[in-house]
């Protein structure tokens, strides 16, 4: 509710009954008032008494004709013309109603008296609203500080906007910043209009974090140069569409920008500072395997901001390796940092040794995994060769040639398994720990040794495949949204929060842990639903709302989904120096068993033999349990 709406916490009932006794309690002193300021023979207090037998008449019409109109229910934040008119009614009927009582029953007063008692009344009434306004939003600015902007573009669209911003609760903007050169020095709406070049002025002095670019109608190429202006500067940057844009022939859904999934944590993000740990990867060679997925991008963002001396961008893909090497490209202008993009599988080993070797990595991000469960559950061999056997060989490699430290993105998934994706995630993680058991600790005077970690976390927000872009582009077709089961709970982090963390891990490591990041409560994926529809501006269509917008439809869990996912195969967690980041203590199989593991994944996989890897994961992974659907079928 808005802070307009209320005054000391009232409820709209007693809200009403005190602007009603304010208006009615001002009648008198406008009485009082007009006999003041008018020449009268008689002393004004004198006079007022004389009113007192008729008084309470005035006082009880102009009050029911006052409430009758509406004028106490108006909010102080809508008292603009049409209620300034209402208030202008009942200042005249009043005044007419104490002209007709003076009349029959005195007392006798000039008929100027009443005209100046109908102004009075009128200004007196508009005033106290005008005063309740200021103090209202002056208390509330004091205790929730605005959110302080500046809208780039001072036109139609922009004056509107703030205009608009004004009388909203959090958001306060502070001035206008425009390229038309007629335009700067003037004021508009109050705010001062800036030329571009004093944009980094206004940060400094005004504490500005966020920009509004209220241009609908510049190109895209203008607005692209404008943004990556004022993120260089470290500003948020949000686009206004416009007017036209809104109303156009296409869909409304299609024109709106879709919310950040990070919108949706219901936590506040936390922002981790690298710090000591940017010192592991300054000035080293680093390679990140499955650089152009959700995480690996990512990886490779905060990498570079470590200033690494070369980063490798190891990636299956070609479109997703060309875009993220494309990004990166702009970034690193006059940074002396060298990209360098390999296209390729981490299951070829000639490749992987090549790579190594050719560019002397000292730090590998394993990134590289087939994540998608329904996918990966309907092709379970490609899904193991790729991430089990992948891992191994880059493992290995990194092992051989000396590699200083090598990370494993893992997944709460492999926890407990009941789909091959997970398990084939915590095979991964048994051969990461096996070559850490045989590989001595990095630093501890023995050259060539590889410090082998693993990093498990829950599911990251707006990442490919997630549930967040899943539920708005349903929306964006009209719905319905799909929802496996209305029990389902799942960990979520943002992907900058994700990466922070692993950087963080990975840069402690001694050797063998699986770290394991704290992810707050698991969310609802039900109520989640529930807040992407609402938030794109839709109500939820249910059996207790059959006029909502958007439907949710329970399709019932997928196979290998579970209900709940787990961070850890026991409950014993050891803290770290970083309050996010725990080691779990699990439970490792001998070189014998990890050997035995690969040797008969490797011959189900070379036979094609599906339900044979499904028997070697029961065999070896601790608490799968083969999927309902699938144990009928075998």
């Amino acid at each position: 509710m808005s802070t307009f709406n209320l005054i000391s916490g009232l409820s709209r009932s007693k809200k009403s009954g005190v602007f009603l006794g304010i208006d009615l309690l001002l009648l008198p002193l406008a009485l009082l008032f007009t006999y003041t300021v008018q020449d009268q023979p008689v002393a004004p207090l004198t006079l007022l008494g004389q009113m007192f037998p008729i008084l309470p008449y005035i006082l009880i019409a102009t009050g029911g004709l006052s409430y009758w109109l509406g004028l106490p229910q108006v909010q102080l934040i809508a008292y603009e013309r049409h209620a300034m008119g209402q208030t202008a009614v009942v200042a005249v009927s009043a005044a007419a109603m104490e002209a007709v009582l003076c009349r029959i029953f005195g007392p006798q007063v000039p008929p100027g008296v009443h005209v100046v008692f109908a102004i009075s009344y009128l200004i007196m009434m508009v005033a106290v609203r005008g005063v309740l306004y200021q103090i209202v939003l002056a208390v509330y600015r004091r205790a929730r500080p605005r959110a302080r902007v500046v809208i780039y573009g001072a036109g139609n669209t922009g004056t509107q906007l703030a205009q608009a911003l004004k009388a909203h609760d959090g958001i306060d903007p502070v001035a206008f910043v425009d390229d038309n050169k007629s335009l700067q020095g003037l004021t508009l709406v109050g705010l001062p209009v800036c030329a571009p070049a004093r944009i980094a002025e206004l940060v400094k002095t005004r504490d500005v974090k966020r920009v509004l670019l209220a241009m609908p109608s510049q190109n895209q190429p203008k607005q692209a140069q404008i943004i990556q202006r004022l993120q260089k500067l470290g500003l948020e940057v949000q686009a206004l569409p416009s007017f036209a844009q809104l109303i156009g022939e296409e869909a409304l859904v299609d024109k709106l920008t879709p919310v950040p999934p990070q919108n949706f944590l219901r936590r506040a993000s936390r922002d981790v500072p690298m710090k000591e740990a940017a010192v592991s990867y300054a000035d080293r060679v680093v390679l990140v395997s499955g650089a152009g997925g959700s995480i690996g991008s990512e990886l490779c963002r905060q990498v570079l901001a470590c200033r690494p001396a070369k980063l490798v961008l190891y990636e299956l893909s070609e479109l997703a390796l060309y875009t993220i090497h494309q990004e990166l490209c702009q970034q690193l202008e006059g940074t002396g940092i060298e990209l360098v993009p390999v296209l390729g599988s981490v299951t070829d080993p000639r490749q992987v040794r090549r790579v190594l070797v050719n560019h002397q990595v000292q730090v590998v991000l394993h990134a590289a995994a087939y994540k998608h469960v329904p996918l990966v559950e309907a092709n379970p061999l490609a899904g193991l060769a790729n991430n089990v056997f992948g891992t191994q060989t880059l493992a290995r490699a990194a092992a051989e040639f000396g590699v200083e430290r090598f990370i494993l993105i893992s997944s709460d998934k492999a926890v407990r398994p009941t789909n091959v994706m997970g398990a084939s995630k915590r095979m991964a993680e048994l051969v990461v720990q096996d070559l850490a058991s045989r590989s001595a600790p990095y630093g501890d005077g023995s050259a060539g040794h590889t410090v082998f970690t693993m990093v498990r976390f829950g599911n990251v927000l707006g990442s490919s495949g997630s549930v967040i872009p899943l539920f708005q582009e349903q929306i964006s077709r009209g719905g319905p949204v799909t929802v496996t089961d209305p029990r389902v709970k799942r960990y979520f982090m943002t992907i900058r929060e994700a990466v922070q963390l692993v950087l963080q891990a990975g840069a402690e490591a001694k050797g063998g842990e699986v770290f394991v990041l704290d992810m707050g409560e698991p969310v609802s994926i039900l109520q989640l639903a529930r807040q992407v529809i609402e938030s794109a501006g839709y109500s939820v269509r249910d059996d207790d709302h059959p006029e909502g917008d958007i439907a949710i439809d329970i399709i019932g869990l997928r196979p290998g989904e579970k209900l709940e996912e787990e961070l850890t195969l026991s409950t014993e967690l050891i803290t770290t120096r970083h309050p996010k980041i725990f080691c779990a203590r699990e439970a490792v199989l001998s070189e014998i068993e990890v050997a035995a593991l690969l040797r008969a994944l490797r011959q189900v996989v070379a036979s094609g033999d599906s339900e044979g890897a499904r028997r070697v994961i029961m065999r070896w992974v601790e608490g799968y349990v083969q999927p309902l659907a699938d144990r009928k079928s075998s």
